[in-house]
């Protein structure tokens, strides 16, 4: 049975760092996955710069009107920087807490000044400065690890008070199996990397529509911390 509401800021450990995400479970349905077209990736890769640029400027953006419903639907989503090819920052809600261009306008913001790995975002950094929005489908537990399709499905973990996340596209990016796949997500979790095998250990994937400005996917990076 899902909570109504689960109000917790736990330390998740995605791609190649440690992040601070605000998760809140909702009763109701769940939002079912779609497809967005070109011209509403554009709108939302302006609105989450549009968030970064109204921080530097000490602003407060505001939510476009006039939007297509399935636009301001609720949607778990994920913020990814890019600089010269090496991530810059990446936060995000794990389940579908706000409205979509909300949580965008949030996520980016937060991305970019609130991300612990990194220094706050310098305004001269804008010029080469990569956006990607990743926006998830609803986690499902697996009863088989053969359900995992690297490349398809992201994973999260969860053990005890510990639990890791992984975009779909960072196995892609470091060319990870499986296994491998299950192990960084355990390590991401601060687990052992065979944490995976262990009963009491959960299991979840999902998958999401990624979209970016930049025209190859960043590089692996090794873990940096702040």
């Amino acid at each position: 049975m899902r909570l109504r509401r689960l109000l917790l800021t736990f330390c998740l450990l995605l791609g190649t760092g440690v992040l601070f995400i605000p998760l809140a479970l909702l009763a109701g349905e769940v939002p079912k996955a779609m497809r967005y077209s070109d011209s509403d990736k554009k709108m939302l890769l302006g609105l989450a710069r549009t968030g970064i640029e109204a921080r530097l400027k000490g602003e407060t953006p505001q939510v476009p009107k006039d939007l297509p419903p399935y636009m301001c639907e609720p949607r778990g989503v994920f913020v990814s920087l890019h600089r010269g090819g090496r991530l810059r920052g990446c936060i995000g809600y794990l389940e579908a807490v706000k409205p979509l261009t909300e949580a965008i306008l949030e996520m980016a913001a937060a991305a970019a000044f609130q991300d612990p790995r990194f220094r706050p975002l310098q305004a001269q950094e804008l010029a080469d400065l990569e956006v990607e929005i990743s926006i998830l489908t609803p986690m499902r537990p697996i009863n088989n690890l053969e359900e995992i399709q690297v490349g398809t499905h992201g994973l999260y973990l969860e053990r005890g008070f510990s639990r890791g996340l992984l975009l779909p596209q960072v196995a892609v990016q470091c060319g990870w199996n499986r296994t491998t796949f299950l192990e960084q997500t355990c390590c991401k979790a601060g687990l052992p990397p065979d944490a995976w095998k262990e009963k009491d250990t959960k299991i979840y994937t999902f998958t999401a529509e990624i979209f970016g400005e930049h025209s190859k996917p960043a590089a692996c990076a090794p873990q940096e911390s702040k």
